[in-house]
């Protein structure tokens, strides 16, 4: 299970650290895509797996279907860990995400996510507030 919280920088090349605590779990490479919220997903690859089969059950016939599958399948990329525990994120993810320096790397059970600092700030400053409404919202006990 992925889980916690990291701060890393991204270099000019597009470089970013992946924590020690994630590698392990991620694997040599893993699957990075567009998230929602501003951020990124990334996956293992048994994670991703899954996920595609339930992408491939959506209806061909229905317009969001097709344009969700579409915008997340064309800019996910596998990513390989380096020997420095480095990924090379591409361009068109950075720009997706807004990554420029201060990044944000947080374990979501089963992907990580990327930020940058300041979405990541602004979202959780905004989630705190209203925690205890999403949570009674979705009706959870524990």
């Amino acid at each position: 299970m992925l889980m916690g919280e990291f701060t890393h920088t991204i270099d000019s090349k597009g470089r970013l650290i992946i924590p020690a605590k994630f590698r392990e779990q991620l694997g040599a490479h893993f699957i990075v895509t567009r998230g929602l919220d501003g951020c990124l997903f990334g996956y293992p690859l048994n994670e991703w797996a899954i996920l595609e089969q339930k992408l491939k059950a959506l209806p061909l016939t229905k317009r969001d279907a097709r344009a969700f599958v579409r915008f997340l399948y064309s800019a996910a990329t596998d990513c390989e860990i380096d020997k420095q525990g480095r990924i090379n994120i591409p361009i068109t993810l950075r720009t997706h995400a807004s990554l420029e320096k201060k990044c944000v790397i947080v374990g979501v059970s089963n992907r990580l996510e990327i930020w940058s600092a300041e979405r990541w700030n602004k979202f959780t400053s905004e989630t705190a507030d209203n925690f205890d409404e999403i949570a009674e919202d979705l009706n959870i006990d524990f």
